[in-house]
């Protein structure tokens, strides 16, 4: 008996140590965010959302520059968009700075010489084609960009024309203030990312490993500014995405059985093969894989905010991880896709008639991969799950998750960001983050190893959420005077902002 009394109060002690230790850590955890001076209506240097403004960007959404399919493109409206873009921005079409080159007939590229040739350039990315709209599903019309209580409505008020012209608007105010950019910038501006971005984006990628040039970074869409993301974390956070996932479409297929009547069915049909192996990689997932990406590293650049016990939990993440990572995955579909690579069913086709049993059946699953994982990963572990040879897999499609690109204090474009979006919007928690879609980014490997995925959008519910590619799309006039501004500062920290150093206003320098 005093064995084991003094073997509890052995155990005892560890845990007071240990909690004592979590505590410490919990109290003492230092802040992530970068400090940086607020951007306010009152600098020189703030770009007012006046009646042009506001009016150029009503224009540009009425154009119907729909991309309907890899096929089919409504490439007169992108014309008429490059019209319109050469007559709203006369500044940038007539400056001995500013070169424009059309891309493959559509896509645009600016390039906006800097006067130190020494510096490493960037480039700030965007796309000017639109998803298709049911207009019915309206309540107002999505291309006449009506303004309705302080909201612009129309398709590509926040997917992606308010980034392409939050762009232009930014460059043609630096240039009427006549300030001549120290590090050269470009501007890329596909047409068809919509559907792939492989005559666009893919063309511009081309094109410029032609040319040997190497970037600083690249800034593309990415995720937006997202309020109540968690519990215990009051406010709004910007995700600036430091990878991408993976992607691997695969078709499943079973022709194992000989077709016959249904009125002398055998014990199996090539339907009932293919459905129990679907069910098992439904019940079966692939394996979470928390903390093997950025998404430790993200809850790490909340912890400062965050309430206890979510305070607690993210500060000692050591000890908290493999329970935090399960959790993440049973909270819903947003999270579990930080935490792993995700599986839907999304299409099923098997038989042609009811008295007939089906000679075959297949079904397509999409996977999007963790960047922990390979592509051939994935597959393995479909096959080990499935665990039936006459289901056969191919793959239809794939593309393997992208790099991680840096975001510590000497990353100097993940500054050059984050800095940006604290000086516009202040309230806002920056952290890294895993893009769980694809962007145009795929085609820019080559170019840097320094690629951000962040679109300066707000979202101030679920409700928001589904506007994109969704209906009734839109932005409130003051978050678009936010997009304009954020691009602004985004150059002038590229040209002043030493690596890891904050940077204020222009009239601070």
């Amino acid at each position: 008996m005093g064995l084991i009394v003094q073997v509890c109060k052995v155990l005892g002690l560890v845990l007071i140590g240990l909690l004592t230790i979590m505590l410490i850590r919990t109290a003492t955890f230092p802040s992530k965010q970068p400090e940086v001076t607020e951007c306010k209506a009152l600098d020189t240097d703030f770009i007012q959302a006046d009646k042009d403004l506001i009016r150029r960007f009503q224009e540009a959404i009425r154009i119907q520059s729909i991309s309907w399919s890899r096929f089919e493109i409504e490439l007169d409206e992108v014309t008429k968009l490059h019209l319109f873009l050469e007559k709203s921005f006369p500044l940038i079409h007539s400056s001995s700075l500013v070169t424009k080159e059309v891309i493959n007939g559509h896509s645009l590229l600016y390039t906006v010489q800097g006067s130190d040739p020494t510096l490493m350039p960037y480039m700030l990315a965007a796309h000017q084609d639109v998803v298709p709209v049911k207009d019915q599903d309206w309540d107002y019309p999505p291309f006449e960009a009506r303004e309705v209580d302080g909201y612009i409505y129309g398709r590509g008020t926040i997917d992606d024309k308010h980034a392409l012209m939050g762009i232009m608007e930014a460059l043609e105010f630096r240039l009427k203030l006549k300030q001549i950019p120290k590090r050269t910038v470009y501007l890329a501006f596909g047409h068809d990312e919509e559907v792939y971005g492989k005559n666009g984006a893919g063309k511009i990628a081309a094109e410029l490993v032609k040319r040997r040039v190497m970037f600083d970074f690249i800034l593309d869409e990415g995720a937006i500014i997202v309020n109540n993301i968690f519990k215990g974390l009051d406010k709004p956070v910007g995700l600036v995405c430091v990878v991408e996932k993976g992607i691997v479409t695969l078709n499943l297929s079973v022709e194992a059985l000989p077709t016959g009547h249904s009125s002398m069915p055998t014990p199996e049909t090539n339907i009932g093969i293919l459905t129990r192996a679907l069910s098992r990689l439904e019940h079966h997932r692939q394996p979470i894989l928390f903390g093997h990406g950025p998404e430790q590293q993200m809850f790490e650049h909340l912890a400062s905010e965050a309430k206890f016990p979510l305070r607690f939990i993210i500060t000692n993440m050591w000890f908290f991880r493999p329970l935090f990572g399960w959790v993440l995955t049973k909270l819903g579909p947003s999270t579990n896709a930080f935490a792993r690579t995700t599986t839907a069913i999304t299409m099923i086709h098997g038989g042609f008639k009811t008295n007939v049993l089906p000679p075959n059946a297949w079904a397509i699953v999409n996977h999007r991969v963790h960047p922990a994982q390979t592509l051939q990963q994935v597959v393995d572990h479909d096959h080990s799950i499935i665990n039936d040879d006459r289901v056969k897999i191919k793959v239809e499609e794939g593309l393997e998750a992208s790099f991680i690109s840096p975001y510590d204090r000497d990353a100097h474009g993940y500054q050059v960001i984050s800095h940006s979006m604290r000086q516009v919007f202040p309230s806002v928690l920056v952290a890294p983050g895993v893009m769980i879609g694809n962007t145009d980014t795929r085609y820019y490997w080559n170019l840097t190893k320094n690629i951000y995925r962040f679109t300066p959008t707000i979202a101030m519910g679920t409700e928001d959420l589904k506007r994109f590619h969704g209906v009734n799309e839109r932005i409130s006039v003051s978050n678009y005077e936010k997009v304009v501004n954020f691009f602004y500062h985004v150059m002038q920290n590229a040209d002043e902002m030493a690596v890891s150093l904050p940077h204020g206003h222009s009239q601070e320098l």
